[in-house]
């Protein structure tokens, strides 16, 4: 026995030679041991797929594009039954990127992947260390090195370590997102790449108010959105149509307000329990997203006066509404009971919400007069503070001298905002969402059988060709906080419909929000884009065919 195999035996790896030379088709040896030793898994089922389709991808394949990529020629590193993986000595954080690797890697592989403080001298390796000692970095950046003997992942913190394996996962050959094991040569091309984001905030969100998602459906959707580096979810917890996040002082939120018949067409009922809230949060963040969960207020209430009409003014319950009418509820502004309900809620959130935001809605709140409204946000936007996070809200609050302190989301289909211009200057921050580029649920064209028009059709060159920076005059760099792709659910009732609306645009709003303005190129990025569909076919993700798009 080779000292090769003798140190997979001591690591009780499978004790199969890697497949690299096998021709395609052909089925390389399988055994009991080695079906053993990889957990018994679907070892059997291997010939199911076994014949490569895809080559090796390039280093300059990913989505998004790194900063600087740096090929090496005829250099590949074999990812093979004998390959560990290597994580900084000491670090949890590290060692749990690389069971989250591993786990991403083992279903197509078959190999066991044993996660190790050290690796065994002569056997493949992929390195995931901290302490690159490069402040470009910032805490996402990562480098990523490939030779013919390892692979490396250096970065500053935990999230460069995770945001370098979603890399290392789109180099490898496309079957890689199979469920099941496939028999073929895992080659990773040979080079180094560079790679650090451009904006903090990269982040997508789902309307639950409107209809309700499932916690497995959350969770899935962060899976999907993780892979392109989205670090944010914002949560739209309620609405018109329904209250989903419960609420102990105002427990009626969700059991009248969050029960049957709620959402659009009464096809939306549901809410989060505080557990799975939190469930998801934990989820989340072993993915290094963060949830930003949002009530919206002084509008957008008629769920909230169902439940309690001590918050009309009159004290009269309105009718429950399960239309796609916006801009008729308004809380009452000169009620005490207004804001003793706005505390209780953004306490409570506030304290099972991990993350720096608290998004506050503040859109289209046509029922409330503007001076209502400024009394509103002045006495709710401190609140934010007081419990410890950053207040978040729709552009509209930077009407307020409050949100100096605040992060405004520029949903606003206007090249020109001066109000957004003029609270900039006075320290607010923005998250660009223009509703004709950024928002998921408008339709590809008119013949797309989900979504509104509103604002526009929203192809997918549409989606990526616009800079954040230069969106709205007076809104620069240095006042953007980052993008987010918000994708409203008026028209959506499955998992799949989200995927329909969010694939293949959500990529191209994370690369806006990642990539550095210079590696922006349409050309290349649907290049990318084409190469990357198969992926999504094999991870039943169901992504709109866009004909812009040659898909691989």
């Amino acid at each position: 026995m080779t000292s090769r195999l003798l140190a997979a035996a001591a690591l009780g790896l499978p004790l199969i030679a890697a497949p690299a030379s096998a021709s395609p088709g052909a089925r390389a040896p399988f055994s009991a041991a080695s079906f053993s030793a990889a957990g018994g898994h679907a070892m059997a089922d291997r010939s199911a797929a076994r014949s490569p389709s895809g080559g090796t991808p390039a280093l300059s394949s990913v989505i998004p594009v790194p900063v600087q990529v740096t090929p090496a020629a005829g250099t590949t590193f074999q990812l093979g039954p004998l390959t560990v993986i290597r994580t900084q000595p000491g670090s949890r954080a590290a060692r749990a990127v690389g069971e989250q690797l591993a786990r991403d890697l083992r279903p197509a592989t078959g190999y066991r992947l044993p996660v190790l403080p050290v690796a065994p001298r002569r056997l493949p390796v992929v390195s995931l260390l901290l302490g690159a000692d490069d402040r470009r970095l910032g805490s996402e950046g990562y480098r990523l090195t490939v030779d013919a003997r390892r692979v490396t992942i250096r970065a500053n913190e935990p999230a460069g370590l995770y945001a370098g394996t979603r890399t290392l996962l789109q180099l490898l050959p496309q079957e890689i997102d199979s469920p099941t094991p496939v028999r073929r040569a895992w080659t990773i091309a040979g080079g180094s790449i560079l790679d650090y984001p451009r904006f903090a905030y990269r982040g997508a969100m789902l309307d639950e108010a409107r209809h309700f998602d499932t916690p497995d459906e959350i969770k899935a959707y962060i899976d999907e959105i993780s892979r392109f580096k989205v670090n944010y979810l914002h949560l739209h917890l309620s609405d018109d149509q329904g209250w989903r996040i419960q609420i102990d002082s105002w427990p009626k939120l969700t059991t009248v307000s969050g029960g049957p018949g709620t959402g659009v067409d009464g096809e939306g009922p549901g809410f989060l329990t505080k557990s799975q809230y939190r469930e998801i949060i934990r989820y989340a963040a072993r993915r290094y997203v963060t949830i930003v969960p949002e009530i919206d207020m002084p509008g957008h209430v008629n769920a909230a006066q169902v439940a309690y009409p001590e918050l009309t003014c009159d004290g009269v319950a309105p009718p429950p509404r399960t239309d796609t009418e916006v801009g008729y509820s308004s809380l009452c502004i000169g009620s005490e009971t207004t804001y003793r309900f706005v505390e209780d809620v953004i306490r409570e959130l506030a304290a099972m919400t991990p993350g720096p935001y608290l998004h506050v809605g503040g859109d289209e709140a046509h029922a409330t007069p503007e001076a209502d409204y400024l009394t509103f946000e002045q006495r709710v936007l401190p609140l934010v503070a007081k419990y410890g996070k950053v207040a978040y809200g729709w552009n509209e609050i930077a009407k307020s001298p409050a949100s100096a302190t605040a992060v405004a989301q520029y949903w606003d289909t206007a090249r020109t905002n001066a109000t957004v211009a003029a609270a900039v200057t006075r320290g607010t921050k923005v998250v660009m969402s223009p509703a004709n580029k950024a928002y998921l649920d408008m339709k590809y064209d008119r013949n797309t059988p989900l979504g509104q028009d509103w604002a526009g059709y929203i192809e997918v060159r549409t989606a990526y060709e616009w800079d954040p920076a230069t969106r709205v005059t007076g809104v620069g760099e240095p006042a953007i906080l980052g993008v987010e792709a918000p994708l409203w659910s008026e028209t959506l009732r499955s998992l799949d419909d989200i995927e329909f609306m969010a694939f293949p645009r959500l990529p191209a709003i994370a690369e806006l929000g990642w990539s550095p303005a210079s590696n922006h190129d349409w050309e290349s990025f649907r290049t990318r884009l084409g190469a990357y569909g198969p992926r999504w076919t094999r991870q039943n993700v169901n992504f709109y065919p866009s004909p812009q798009i040659n898909w691989g």
